[in-house]
């Protein structure tokens, strides 16, 4: 994927999706696709004669990678049900786990195949499945850790886990969001990420445009240590169940 990039194709889209993803997409969608390591998907726009160019030359990149096999859609039909059978992956996991965390992390293209390597590593740590599912132009990956609600503990580790993954991007230069930012989950993981005087500085540039604290209040940047930021599902308080308190 990385040399398709380098060559200077400018896919029109390029995703990717792991074994795991591909089961469920399959189930979900009966698209034929074989259960490899990885699938990578790849449009190109623009004219007819430069839509063949270039798909030749990614197709011939492709196979100088050792690519397993390549599909080039007959018609639209069959890009439709391609696309599909990606566009489906979030809820086609449904099929196969009764609940799943998805993080947002990005990552340099080059460090893909070892960040996998390493998610399946955790996954095997914690006992537990991680379907994969990246944009892969831009390295943003959407690992889905999949357990079971109805078990508290393999909740906890499937926040846990979901945390490490994190860290992971990090380790290897990436960021603890690709595409959609920050809220109160990630807010625990910014620290990491940034210096106490770079989160000053934002929190500054923030007070300059909301001085009153009503845009998004308590998202993004970490509380005061003593306040313990946590990542993971919202738990009500016990007097805000009985109706004695509320969150504002």
């Amino acid at each position: 994927m990385s040399a398709i990039i380098a060559s200077g194709i400018v896919p029109a889209a390029i995703e990717m999706m792991d074994t795991l993803a591909i089961v469920a997409a399959k189930a979900a969608t009966g698209v034929d696709w074989p259960e490899v390591g990885a699938a990578l998907l790849m449009d190109v726009d623009g004219v007819a004669e430069e839509c063949e160019h270039t798909s030749a030359v990614a197709v011939e990149l492709a196979r100088k990678a050792g690519a397993l096999e390549v599909r080039v859609p007959r018609d639209a039909a069959e890009r439709e049900l391609m696309w599909k059978g990606r566009k489906s992956a979030f809820a086609a996991v449904g099929r196969i786990a009764r609940n799943y965390l998805v993080q947002d992390g990005v990552i340099p293209r080059s460090k893909i195949a070892q960040v996998l390597q390493e998610i399946a590593g955790l996954g095997q740590r914690y006992g537990l499945r991680v379907a994969n599912v990246f944009h892969a132009g831009d390295g943003n990956l959407h690992p889905l850790v999949l357990f079971d609600g109805r078990d508290p503990e393999e909740e906890r580790k499937a926040e846990e886990m979901s945390g490490e993954i994190l860290r992971i991007c990090l380790r290897h230069g990436g960021s603890i969001t690709g595409e959609h930012g920050v809220g109160a989950d990630k807010a625990a993981y910014m620290p990491e990420m940034f210096s106490p005087q770079d989160l000053d500085t934002m929190q500054l540039v923030r007070c300059a445009f909301d001085p009153a604290g009503t845009f998004n209040p308590g998202k993004m940047f970490p509380t005061p240590r003593l306040c313990g930021d946590k990542p993971g599902l919202y738990r009500p308080h016990p007097s805000e169940v009985s109706g004695e308190a509320w969150r504002a």
